[in-house]
């Protein structure tokens, strides 16, 4: 591995997370082995196994996708079953990839590896252009409130890396998005992720094209907006009570920024009390800061005693935050075991936990034609459905639309301790 970073450097460098979607074949693997491999982020063991199985399988050039399929399945079968995880750094950018499943089958597995995404890689066969898979992603990838599409038109190479291809494909695809979320930040690359045009380093074969490679779209991409910086929300996770005789009267509440910017001196309410207090001091590993903001880990004081604990949440004053038992939310079932209706789950949002109920389905979802069916009972796996329920004690939370963090929950099996749904508060 050539790059080489100092830890500081690395630690503060800006982290980009991005996921991967795409039919089956289309070389979602292959595009992110091609990335590792020409950017120089594979370790010389990685690429000397990569070698030995591109070998054994008879291949004539090392099999890229295999940087990225670890399971046994995933490499005999050629196709990816679960979300792999890949890191990698560039002098500009550190790097979180989630490749995801392409099969309908796997809408669970592609919908957890996209939930903390910043950006989604949505591939594009040149071949057969825009296909329903193509609009099942896209819409999973807006439902989830990605910030970015890249749409990478791979294969550019089996159409001689013709211009009308890709503009055809482009039109097609601006067509159907403007449908489900007009107004998105959405860029195109024509691509071969096989031959590495267009990838890490702009393509000869593509004069025509003029928009940049795309790990300088990844590079670049502006995210410290995507999160939410106007309403401060601070999940608390944990009190800290040294109890000792340098900090004996210190009271702190760890936790992870949420939402908004946080400063010492500022009024906050805290919830569900709905108890006012000012903020006293910002603590760090490395000492006090003068401001916090999303997404970092912090520990905050208090002025007066409040009665604080794990599950609460502090908030600027005169916020908007909901507070209620009834909840809305969309959700993928990723349980073998369908919902019922009137079925009892543990639900976690944020640092809180509760019991629910399912009170009602309001509809079932058909990725494959957007359609909504009504009149149904039951949720099964891999299934996207509205729903609604109620909670044993009021959640303080935002619709998911405004922060992705306040907004999202889980449901888990109260019995053998499942996780069974993620959830989208509407």
């Amino acid at each position: 591995m050539e790059q080489t970073f100092s830890s500081k450097a690395y630690l503060d460098m800006e982290l980009l997370r991005f996921t991967t979607a795409g039919s089956v074949d289309d070389g979602k693997s292959t595009l992110i082995g091609r990335l590792l491999y020409d950017s120089k982020s594979i370790f010389e063991d990685q690429l000397d196994a990569v070698k030995r199985a591109s070998v054994q399988k008879g291949s004539e050039f090392i099999n890229l996708a295999l940087f990225t399929d670890g399971l046994r399945a995933e490499r005999e079968q050629g196709i990816t079953i679960d979300v792999a995880y890949r890191y990698f750094a560039t002098p500009q950018r550190k790097f979180i990839i989630a490749d995801t499943p392409g099969h309908i089958q796997y809408t669970r597995n592609m919908v957890t590896g996209a939930s903390t995404a910043n950006a989604a890689i949505v591939l594009v066969d040149a071949r057969n252009g825009v296909i329903e898979q193509t609009h099942r992603h896209t819409f999973i990838a807006s439902l989830l409130g990605i910030p970015h599409i890249i749409v990478c038109i791979n294969k550019m190479d089996l159409m001689d890396f013709g211009e009308e291809v890709y503009t055809s494909i482009k039109d097609d695809f601006q067509a159907f998005a403007q449908q489900i979320f007009p107004g998105q930040d959405i860029r195109f690359i024509p691509i071969s992720a096989l031959k590495g045009d267009n990838v890490v380093k702009p393509s000869a074969n593509m004069p025509w094209y003029t928009g940049g490679a795309l790990l300088h779209h990844l590079e670049t991409i502006p995210i410290s907006q995507d999160h939410d910086l106007k309403n401060q929300r601070f999940p608390v996770q944990y009190v800290i009570r040294p109890e000792s005789d340098e900090f004996h009267d210190y009271r702190g509440y760890a936790g992870r920024v949420a939402g908004g910017f946080f400063h010492p001196g500022d009024k906050i309410v805290v919830l569900p009390s709905g108890i006012e207090s000012e903020i006293a001091s910002i603590d760090t590993l490395t000492g006090p800061v003068a401001e916090a903001h999303p997404p970092m880990s912090v520990t905050l004081t208090l002025k007066d005693d409040v009665d604080l604990s794990r599950g609460d949440m502090i908030a600027g004053t005169g916020t908007a935050l909901f507070q209620n038992r009834d909840i809305t939310a969309m959700i993928c079932w990723m349980n073998q075991k369908p919902l019922q209706i009137h079925g009892k789950y543990v639900l976690k949002h944020t640092t809180n936990d509760a019991r629910c109920v399912i009170q009602d389905i309001d509809y079932v979802l058909n990725i494959s034609t957007l359609e909504k069916i009504t009149k149904t009972k039951t949720i099964r796996m891999n299934d996207i459905a509205r729903i609604r329920l109620r909670s044993t004690k009021p959640l303080c939370f935002d619709p998911y639309t405004t922060n992705r963090i306040t907004g999202s929950l889980i449901l888990i099996d109260e019995t053998t301790n499942e996780t069974v749904a993620a959830g989208m508060i509407v």
